[in-house]
């Protein structure tokens, strides 16, 4: 069934990542629900609204690491991007 990807553990890990977000995202929503609110951000935004903003700007982050910084491994790109999500997700 899912033959048509050639599954790598990167890929399958970044994959499941996703997913649990969405879960995650899912529940504290039922507990406790969001509500948009305007930071730095141009436009107001609620929860979801910044962890997609989070992840693009993540996927950007990497292939822009790997296209300036091809010599050096993605997972020093964290170094940028965990604190990138942090503002994002806090005052965003």
């Amino acid at each position: 069934m899912l033959g048509w990807m050639h599954w790598t553990v990167p890929s399958a890990v970044g994959v499941l990542g996703l997913i649990m977000v969405i879960v995650g995202l899912n529940i504290v929503d039922i507990y406790k629900p969001g509500y948009a609110r305007k930071g730095f951000l141009p436009i107001p935004t609620t929860r979801g609204d910044r962890v997609f903003i989070s992840v693009l700007s993540t996927v950007i982050v990497w292939f822009l690491w790997l296209k300036f910084v091809p010599g050096e491994s993605v997972a020093l790109s964290l170094c940028i991007v965990v604190p990138l999500v942090f503002v994002i997700m806090r005052w965003g």
